[in-house]
């Protein structure tokens, strides 16, 4: 089975396709970075329209890369949500309308749960249970899988999600956007230990996450401080905000590893392109011992390969949707 996926969820046109043993033969994404930057942060109306004009294109640059015909594919996947609903939308009917009009099945994916799956892709043998990080912009959660496709939400955040707070301190600090990857590099060449950033905890003990009084505290420090680029602690300021963060992350999945047992561990969504985050994460796997899995780089961030990758484990469950026009985008899980 060839299964072509779209994903339109933010601010990412992509399509991609898979066959039947989960092979990626093509995976195209149009990023919008540049239409974006100069406002700091995505226009939602900026988005959708983009999306609009991009499509068309690359669908059809996907199918040429993966060598099929579209009366090829026998199956769609679309994201139906969480995202920008009218980003969302773009993609969804513009899979509605492939599938109506090739009589193919039309498969809905989540977007969170696309992420997860991002790891089967490169890792086809990922022992259950499951225990699962998702950080990107707009997300950080964890997520337990007792089996294929049996998700149970452990935890999410209640404010902002780790790569917003990274993103607005690039932002604060005139980096550019997006910011995370330009702190990334940065902190590379800083000390981590300069600046002291406490560990955000939650009042009733929950594994939840927040990251709204983190960032606060870091802006707090910067005009504290006058902390710019000319800054002889510029370079350890990033790098220690960047340490806090990873630190928050990694201790609450420790902790989870400790509720749920899991036998493998996935590190998924945008902010898992950050290298440090990814070496750290590997290191906490192995002194668990429990194999972690981080899917490559260009399918942490939104891409269709991982929609796709969620709807071959749909179809091979006997998931098998048929065609919903009356499918909908929602904004949130």
């Amino acid at each position: 089975m060839k299964i072509l996926g779209i994903e339109t969820s933010c601010d990412e046109t992509s399509a991609a396709v898979v066959d039947h043993e989960l092979c990626l033969l093509s995976n195209v994404v149009l990023s919008q970075d540049e239409i974006h930057a100069p406002y700091g942060g995505i226009v939602p109306e900026l988005a959708s329209r983009r999306h609009i004009r991009s499509i068309a294109y690359v669908v059809g640059e996907c199918l040429e890369c993966s060598g099929l015909r579209i009366d090829e594919i026998e199956a769609f996947a679309v994201t139906q949500g969480p995202g920008l609903i009218g980003s969302l939308l773009v993609g969804l009917s513009f899979a509605k309308g492939l599938a109506y009009t090739h009589g193919r099945p039309l498969v809905p994916a989540d977007h969170l749960e696309s992420h997860i799956y991002s790891a089967f892709i490169e890792n086809r043998d990922i022992t259950y249970p499951i225990l699962a990080l998702l950080v990107s912009g707009g997300h950080t959660s964890l997520f337990e899988l007792k089996g294929p496709l049996n998700f149970r939400l452990l935890a999410k955040t209640r404010d902002d999600a780790a790569g917003e707070a990274l993103d607005k301190i690039a932002k604060f600090l005139g980096l550019g956007y997006p910011g995370g990857p330009v702190i990334d590099r940065l902190a590379s060449e800083g000390d981590p230990e300069r600046f002291p950033f406490a560990r955000p905890q939650m009042s009733d003990g929950s594994l939840d996450f927040s990251f709204s009084g983190f960032k606060t505290a870091g802006l707090r420090q910067i005009r504290k401080l006058g902390i710019t680029r000319a800054h002889p602690d510029f370079l350890d300021f990033i790098a220690s905000f960047e340490a806090g963060v990873i630190r928050a992350l990694l201790y609450n999945l420790d902790q989870a590893i400790h509720h749920v047992e899991p036998r493998s561990l996935i590190l998924c969504g945008g902010v898992a392109r950050n290298s440090k985050l990814r070496e750290q994460f590997l290191e906490l796997a192995e002194n668990r011992g429990v194999p972690g899995y981080v899917p490559s780089p260009e399918l942490c961030t939104d891409n269709a390969a991982m929609v796709a990758a969620l709807a071959h484990e749909k179809l091979k469950n006997d998931h098998s949707p048929g065609l919903d026009l009356t499918l909908n985008a929602y904004s949130r899980r």
